[in-house]
């Protein structure tokens, strides 16, 4: 372990326990892999987006440190929920768009919120839909997807914090991947 992901796990761990000065000491430490992970999201969303990788990452980390209910444990944790959290930013954001136009009378063209995931364009609303029917059948795949596409986590890092091998996440991860690819042109079709 780096010595800078045991100082995150150690701040997460103390905020937990109510240390407020210990939120003071993150931010720095987790700043740039928070803007990479918004950056990721917003170049999968189309050009004009009106949300900027900074404007996402202050969003999406004051919702994380205003958490009463999180057991802090670890960074891979803390990256995945803001993962986890920035996907749901941006699809509140897109539903609002979305009904925006609806109220308008324009109707709403794929390219509005067009994501692009392995060779499959879809938009961000299907993407948020399929996760949501693949949570009714394992909510433990929509985790290692969160974990892995979203918050760009290292096999060996989804394995420590599921609790799980290496090989069990890559199965994971290649059934998940294949049953959302599935879903999704199920439903374009």
């Amino acid at each position: 372990m780096s010595e800078t992901t045991g100082d995150v796990t150690a701040m997460l761990v103390a905020y937990g326990g109510g240390d407020r000065a210990a939120l003071d000491s993150l931010l720095p430490l987790v700043y740039d892999e928070l803007h990479r992970i918004a950056a990721n999201y917003l170049a999968r969303e189309r050009r004009d987006h009106t949300l900027q990788p900074t404007a996402l990452v202050h969003e999406a980390y004051l919702r994380l440190i205003n958490q009463h209910s999180v057991n802090w444990q670890n960074r891979a944790q803390f990256f995945g929920l803001a993962a986890n959290m920035m996907r749901r930013i941006l699809v509140n954001h897109a539903t609002a768009r979305a009904a925006e136009k609806r109220g308008s009378g324009e109707k709403q063209s794929l390219e509005d919120v067009t994501v692009f995931c392995e060779g499959l364009d879809f938009d961000l609303l299907a993407l948020d839909e399929a996760l949501g029917r693949l949570a009714k059948l394992d909510e433990g795949k929509v985790r290692l997807v969160e974990l892995k596409f979203f918050a760009g986590l290292t096999t060996e890092e989804i394995a420590l914090n599921l609790g799980k091998s290496t090989a069990t996440i890559e199965r994971e991860w290649a059934f998940a991947r294949s049953w959302l690819y599935q879903t999704m042109t199920e439903e374009k079709s």
